[in-house]
């Protein structure tokens, strides 16, 4: 518990560095050979689990929350992120069309623990599982305290916590939008993803139903992938 003096000194720090630290053990998949792509990620879900039980106790509009608006934004998000396609849809091709970078020679391999530890093992169980459970329960939380509760409010306001969550502000709405889908390969389903969790925050004046649907929509679309062998979304 030696984290919790540093949240409870600091809302920005309790808000900001446990995403910060999952972002860095994100970096860290796949640097060390191909199969430390999957320990890694056991090890940031593990991480992650930890530093939410840290920083529960002060980041007070960190709790889950239920309503049909999260479960249709969820669900309808999983729709958007696996239906929109095309030679704009993903930062890989974008930037090529763009001109701002040539196609990869040697694209990396997809996240596909079948692939790497032979189809129905017991370890391509095991990080398929983690993957799933790891995205919806420990994700949501994490993402969207850092992004729909603090980012969004720290760009109106370094005094974010007097800006309130049901307060709409145009331009760091856009801005955390686009932050958010630009963190990801698919970066348009990622702002519209981004909006949508916002508007529900905007909505309901609390974080858990952003939380909810994000949860929903990564579930579902863990499912699809494993479903469909659609690794590419992993």
């Amino acid at each position: 518990m030696f984290l919790r003096k540093y949240f409870s000194a600091s809302p920005v720090v309790a808000r900001s560095a446990p995403f910060l630290l999952f972002v860095l053990l994100t970096v860290a998949q796949g640097k060390f050979g191909a199969a430390s792509a999957y320990w890694f990620y056991l090890a940031k879900t593990l991480a992650g689990a930890w530093l939410i039980f840290e920083m529960w106790p002060f980041v007070t509009e960190m709790r889950w929350a239920f309503s049909w608006e999260a479960i249709a934004v969820g669900i309808g998000i999983f729709a958007a992120w696996v239906g929109i396609s095309g030679d704009w849809a993903t930062q890989d091709s974008l930037w090529v069309k763009l001109g701002i970078s040539s196609a990869p020679k040697n694209l990396p391999a997809a996240w596909n623990p079948n692939a790497q530890f032979g189809t129905g093992s017991a370890l391509a169980w095991l990080f398929i599982v983690t993957r799933i459970l790891g995205s919806t329960l420990v994700v949501p939380p994490l993402e969207e305290v850092f992004y729909r509760s603090f980012l969004y409010r720290y760009i109106a306001s370094q005094n974010f916590l007097s800006v309130p969550l049901d307060k709409f502000l145009p331009l760091p709405f856009l801005a955390t939008a686009c932050v958010f889908g630009f963190a990801h390969n698919e970066w348009l389903a990622g702002i519209l993803c981004g909006a949508a969790y916002q508007w529900l925050v905007l909505r309901k004046n609390r974080l858990g139903e952003a939380m909810t649907a994000h949860a929903i929509t990564n579930f579902l679309l863990g499912v699809w992938v494993v479903w469909r062998g659609a690794w590419n979304f992993w």
